[in-house]
This record gives structure tokens, sequence and C-alpha cells, in this order.
């Protein structure tokens, strides 16, 4: 398709939404961006929306994220991340059908596949292990089949993304602000961690929104709807590697006290993905170093603090 002119943007103002505007912003300088808020649940909200927007494309990004709020509030899970993406998707393709619809699925609905170690790809089993997982993935598939009454739909599914600006509900975000204010004083010299074995692939958020931006732009002859694309680094790192890189670019050593709390139950050893079908179709790799996001990361943790 030729580059979008109206853009919807569900999730716009949350961690990934604002990085996404701001490349947009770069990238597609001509477009016009549609990211007001509305309640998914509510089919005739969705609705309005769309045809107040009229978008040529959509990026779905909003959505209960966290694994442990889905845990603590299931039913609002599964209405917000299966109820309201249904919602949205069946208001574009009744409005507007010739909307590019980019569903934002996760690594997560991979689940017990990643068991044997190996980088998945796109054809992987979907097994998720916890109902984050399982709203997620019903989704996934949920728009794959809508793919078949018409909807123009890529799905994405993107491994463990960071940077500055996350929330302490994620790993590296958690690790850099307890960094922060231990530099700052506000906290003692020790530190709170969950399990530091699980082995995961991590990316920084700006390539992720690269790649959606890439996916908004691409010709309809190379991104076919129905296509589905990992979005990976390829390198599985521990959470114990993690948190020694972030310790020795903050300059501390601080003790680690182990969390029990901080424990996900169904964790598994070693998760990793191939991204190889998206670097063949977009070009796509991760360009930003570890080094870097880590830095970035750690960076914003100090200036929320000042």
């Amino acid at each position: 398709m030729a580059d979008p002119t109206r853009i919807l943007i569900t999730g716009a103002s949350g961690f990934v939404g604002r990085h996404l505007v701001a490349a947009l912003g770069r990238d597609c300088p001509e477009a016009t961006l549609f990211t007001d808020f509305f309640d998914m649940r509510d089919p005739r909200a969705a609705e309005a929306a769309v045809r107040a927007a009229a978008p040529d494309a959509c990026v779905h990004l909003a959505g209960i994220a966290s694994p442990v709020q889905a845990r603590l509030e299931p039913d609002m899970a599964w209405q917000v991340n299966l109820i309201g993406t249904l919602n949205l998707a069946r208001a574009i393709l009744d409005a507007v059908p010739a909307c590019r619809f980019l569903f934002v699925s996760t690594s997560e609905v991979y689940g017990a596949s990643f068991r044997p170690g190996t980088p998945l790809d796109e054809t992987a089993m979907l097994a998720p292990m916890n109902t984050y997982a399982a709203t997620k993935a019903a989704a996934d598939l949920a728009i794959g089949a809508m793919v078949h009454a018409g909807l123009r739909a890529i799905r994405v599914r993107p491994f463990n993304h960071t940077g500055p600006g996350q929330t302490n509900a994620y790993v590296v975000s958690a690790f850099a602000e307890q960094l922060a204010r231990i530099g700052a004083g506000s906290q003692g010299p020790s530190m709170k961690v969950g399990g530091l074995r699980p082995e995961r692939d991590f990316l920084d958020v700006r390539d992720v929104c690269a790649a959606y931006v890439a996916c908004l732009t691409a010709p309809d002859t190379v991104l076919l709807p129905g296509t589905i694309l990992n979005l990976a680094s390829g390198t599985p790192r521990s959470i114990e590697s993690v948190l020694n890189d972030l310790c020795r670019i903050a300059g501390l050593t601080p003790a680690i006290e182990s969390d029990a709390g901080l424990q996900r139950p169904s964790d598994i050893p070693r998760a990793c993905g191939d991204s190889g079908l998206a670097r063949r179709l977009l070009g796509w790799q991760p360009k930003i170093a570890w080094e870097q996001t880590l830095t970035d990361v750690l960076t914003d943790w100090r200036d929320r603090l000042t």
C-alpha cells in the first residue's frame, strides 16, 4: 500500500504507543494520527471511533499488557484483550474494509512451545501458559480467522521489549528503578529480584516500533493480509546477565535479595525467537545496541526521580 495518510492507534498513551507516535511523526510526517481513547469493550464506541477516523491503517496496541494484572483481573483481561479486539476489528471490516489492520500480539502466545529451548518461528504452536497469553492467543487466532472474511490484518508477535518510559512492572525497568533509587540515596544498598535463571529474547522498544512502521508502509505485494511476523533479536539473555549489566552501567554493587513475590509461576527456562521472515519481507532487524538500551532505561529512571 502507499504510505498511510490516516492512522488510528489504540493504546497511543501507553509505553509502546508513545514511542510509536514519535516514530510515525518522524517517518510518516504527512499522516494524520488518531489517538483518542475509547472503550473497546463497547462495540458502539469502537464503531464511532473508526467511522470518525476513517483510517487507511490501524495499529492495535491497547490491552491489558501486564501478565500480573491479567492474573489478578482475568475477566477484565478477556473483555479487553479478546472482546475489545473483536469489536475493533469488526468495526474496521464494516466501515473501512480497505484499512490495513496491524494486530500486536505477543511472543507469550507460544508458551510451552518454548520448552525445547530452540528459537521459534511463526509456525510454532500457540500454547499459552498464563491468562495474559491465553487472551492474546485467542485474539490472535480470531484475527487470523477474520482475514478470510476480508480483514486486511497483519499479526506481529514481538518478544520482550524495553526502553525509556517503561513502568516498573517489567523486569528491566524494575531493576533500573531500584538502581536509580540506590544511586539517589532513596533506597538502601540492596535489590529485590525474582527468578534470575530464565533466559529471554530482549528488544529495544524503538526497534519494535520501527518494525510496526515498516508493516504500515510495506507494499501490498510484500505484506499480504494474513501475514504473521515474529519480532525478535534471536539472542537469549539470562535475567541475571541483565541485572549484572545494569549494575555495571550504574557503577553499583548492591546486595541481591530473592523475593518470592516476584517469581512468575509459569516461567519457562528459555524463550528465543526467529525473526527471519521479518528480515526477508521488511528488511527489519534490531539496530540499537543492548548496552545503549540499558543505559537509556537507567538514565530515564534517574531523570524521573530528580
